[in-house]
């Protein structure tokens, strides 16, 4: 029996769920849930990950382990090199949360854009603020929204936002083939002509050395006055006080964050002073109903790598061949 560990924290009757989907297989389901199991495990084949970390030490002190399997599309929480090198497989469910992700990008477009926070904060002072902000305002309507990445999320907010009367301009180190730029109707441009030329600016790139601090206080003067800075990706990829900065001296309209450099933040975090900049605590795959995109996605790959096959979804091959 191989035995495979659900790590982290996860929607309701997910572990019942995964437990059904894998009867006939010979593994041992187990769930770790709290942070002090975690550190005490030694003896994981296949680990399934949410929140929980995977560094070398954890990695390590792991050693029948084979594959290690994010929930959801992002891997930098796992030390990819470090498991290749040891023959460890490591996957993620790529597109599996790009509705939910997408959703909250627009979402926070519209509460930045219409000012929702300030207007609730307003209502609960006893301000009736109808016409406090009806000059710093605006809709999505006829605005250019520019997508920094077109994968799964960045490509279903080009089509969300479209249906509010956006425009969209992409930019992606691997550009998009001309039948896809036509089909989702996104327009390349390079990065610094982008951000000077869009009303919102939302970002849908993994983080790596290359794009840490993509979005510096450099590239901030270079976006359009007034523009709204969207980051529902890695923390990491905006440099976070020179986004504060620059919404605090008007030179942004405002921010949507769903990811920070600084998770979890404290209570007295600059980022909260602002009423222009919309915290949420990367929520952005956590919803109720992710799992039934990502647990088929899941179990095909255990499924796989049980019988002998490749996985579909492995994001480490480059070191696994050095093994």
């Amino acid at each position: 029996m191989t035995k495979v560990i659900l790590a982290g924290q996860y929607p309701v009757h997910t572990f019942e769920k995964l437990s059904e989907m894998l009867k006939g297989q010979p593994v041992d389901l187990r769930a770790v849930d709290t942070s002090e199991a975690y550190e005490a495990m030694t003896d994981a084949e296949i680990m399934i990950l949410r929140i929980f970390k995977a560094p070398e030490a954890v990695i390590a002190r792991n050693p029948k382990l084979k594959m290690i399997m994010r929930w959801g599309a992002g891997f930098d929480s796992v030390d990819i090199e470090s498991a290749g090198k040891r023959g460890i497989l490591v996957t993620n469910t790529p597109g599996a949360n790009a509705d939910a992700v997408s959703e909250l990008a627009v979402l926070l477009m519209l509460a930045v854009g219409r000012k929702l926070v300030c207007h609730t904060d307003c209502l609960r002072r006893g301000d009736w603020s109808k016409n406090e902000f009806i000059n710093s305002s605006f809709t999505l309507m006829n605005k250019t929204v520019g997508i920094l990445g077109a994968g799964n999320i960045g490509r279903k907010v080009a089509q969300r936002v479209q249906a509010f009367g956006a425009k969209t301009l992409y930019y992606d180190p691997y550009r998009l083939s001309e039948e896809r730029e036509k089909a989702f109707n996104l327009t390349y441009l390079p990065l610094d002509e982008l951000l000077s030329a869009c009303d919102i600016v939302t970002l849908h790139l993994p983080l790596t050395e290359e794009t840490r601090h993509l979005i510096d206080a450099d590239a901030i003067e270079r976006m359009k006055p007034g523009a709204i800075l969207i980051n529902t990706a890695r923390g990491g990829l905006v440099d976070d006080n020179a986004l504060f900065a620059a919404v605090q001296s008007g030179k942004l309209q405002g921010a949507g964050l769903d990811v920070v450099e600084r998770e979890p933040l404290k209570p007295d975090d600059e980022l909260f002073t602002n009423d222009n900049i919309i915290v949420t605590p990367h929520v952005g795959g956590g919803t109720a109903d992710i799992g039934e995109a990502i647990l088929p996605m899941l179990v095909e790959d255990i499924r796989r790598y049980l019988s002998g096959e490749n996985p579909l979804f492995v994001v480490n091959r480059q070191y696994l061949s050095e093994q």
